[in-house]
């Protein structure tokens, strides 16, 4: 067989996305908040987009006119600001001020004149914007510490390897091997750093961390640190009865134990997590107006977009003195913008077209709650308002609607489907919320088995087989019956 290489020519047919397109598909699969970042972009990108102003200020205040023709409004009087002297007669009571705490206390109606600071008024160290973390509590603690060079030394380079839990991630050989260091003194840098604030800082797992918050209250030696030295797996499973007998103490003095036990940090370092907490700003609201419902689109925080009548006009009244790249760069900034008004018009219909589908679809759900959520799937929706199920799925895709029923993601109202013999099927999440409430109403000293619950959803011909009671109460983080199973005492 010989290779080589001709030409031919092919006739094919081929779906390419315009950059137009993919803005399009890009703005709809954008949350509000991501949105809005977007459109922001595009106004400092493009010349031709404006803001409108919606301004509430820039209003006609009605009733600040007068009213009638002849009623005139007299003058505002003249403040003139009085001038201030300092001079002996004041010079006592300047030096009664307490000019020390003035820099230190966040209120401007209060008065320094004879009065002590208040302890539990805010300070200006109260307004810092970065929250102090779990390195710098440390660090802080160190500088106060009358330490010599290398035990600081050493005590920054313990501080540096703790995880955000606050447990210490080298041994002491790598101490002596980081710092080129002796092993009395690595183990005295770690012993610092177990001594700080948290308690239970600087341990290498949870058991050494509760132990150290027990010699810090003074309970290194009670039965609690030997219950966490030498019984720990048996606290885990709650056998209380077994670490009775293996302590050879009564139960009562077991449960003061695990009670004390129970008010430990097993993760000190925790509290000074620097995760920034994300809040939920729903994208739609859904308000009940009597026996009807209305949907919102949340535009808060958009900004309303137009075309600059400015530069309109200069393409309006281009003549020849005008450049054709000048001419050339104005249509396709104005192309642009009207493209991404269009879009942003389309998305907006699109996302309001999509929740009024889930709405009558799901409406037992609005009226009652979850327990009558029903099984739906995209191509349901996608059917109901003629689009392409790719479409719907970006529509819902980590967008937020407000209900009566509480605030959830889009993706949420759509569940497979639970057979139920004689009747209509059920959504998957209106059974795990059964299974929740079943195991909230338990009875603590017999606790439902996977089985058991299987069995109460038979009785009802509702088909759940155990293994799915199972992936369903773990998917709710509810422990397993041995573990929710009430102690004999």
């Amino acid at each position: 067989m010989v290779l080589s290489l001709k030409q031919q020519v092919k006739l094919t047919q081929q779906l390419l996305m315009t950059p137009q397109l993919q803005q399009a598909i890009k703005l709809l699969q954008l949350n509000r908040i991501e949105l809005a970042e977007t459109l922001r972009q595009e106004i400092e990108q493009n010349p031709v987009l404006e803001e409108i102003d919606t301004d509430p200020g820039t209003d006609l205040d009605i009733s600040a006119a007068p009213t009638s023709d002849t009623e005139e409004q007299p003058p505002p009087a003249i403040e003139t600001t009085r001038e201030v002297s300092i001079d002996g007669t004041n010079t006592k009571s300047m030096e009664e001020i307490n000019w020390d705490d003035y820099d230190n206390v966040y209120d401007a109606g209060f008065s320094f004149s004879r009065e002590a600071p208040d302890t539990s008024r805010a300070s200006r160290l109260d307004f810092l914007s970065e929250k102090p973390t779990l390195k710098s509590h440390l660090q802080w603690q160190i500088c106060h510490a009358e330490l010599t060079p290398d035990e600081k030394k050493v005590a920054d380079f313990v501080i540096g390897n703790l995880n955000h839990h606050g447990f210490l991630e080298v041994t002491v050989e790598d101490v002596m091997e980081g710092m080129e260091c002796d092993q009395q003194l690595a183990e005295r840098g770690i012993e610092i750093i177990q001594n700080l604030d948290p308690a239970g800082i600087g341990a290498r797992n949870v058991r050494e961390s509760l132990l150290l918050q027990l010699a810090r209250i003074g309970l290194g030696d009670s039965l609690a640190a030997d219950i966490i030295r030498n019984h720990l797996h048996s606290l885990e499973l709650k056998n209380f009865g077994a670490i009775a007998r293996a302590t050879k103490s009564s139960t009562a003095e077991v449960l003061a134990a695990v009670k004390a036990i129970t008010e430990l940090d097993p993760f000190p370092g925790r509290r000074f997590s620097d995760e920034d907490i994300s809040y939920i700003t729903p994208d739609v609201f859904i308000h009940k107006v009597g026996d009807e419902y209305l949907i919102v689109l949340n535009d808060e925080g958009l900004p309303r977009l137009q075309l600059s009548p400015h530069y309109q006009q200069i393409l309006e009244n281009a003549d020849g003195a005008t450049s054709k790249e000048t001419k050339g760069y104005l249509q396709e900034k104005v192309r642009d913008a009207m493209w991404l008004i269009k879009s942003l018009q389309q998305r907006q219909r699109t996302i309001y077209k999509v929740v009024e589908s889930i709405l009558r679809f799901q409406r037992d759900f609005f009226e009652h709650g979850v327990s009558q959520l029903r099984p739906m799937i995209l191509k349901d929706v996608a059917d109901d308002i003629g689009m392409h199920e790719s479409t719907v799925s970006r529509v819902t895709s980590n967008k937020y609607v407000h209900t009566p029923q509480g605030v959830f993601e889009l993706k949420y109202f759509f569940s497979t489907a639970i057979t139920q013999r004689g009747g209509d099927d059920l959504a998957a999440e209106s059974i795990r919320d059964r299974i929740r409430t079943m195991i909230k109403n338990e009875n603590p000293d017999k606790p439902l088995t996977d089985n058991a619950i299987s069995e109460i959803f038979a009785r009802e011909n509702i088909k759940v087989a155990r293994r799915t009671v199972a992936k369903y109460r773990e998917q709710l983080g509810i422990l397993p019956v041995k573990l929710r199973r009430k102690p004999k005492l």
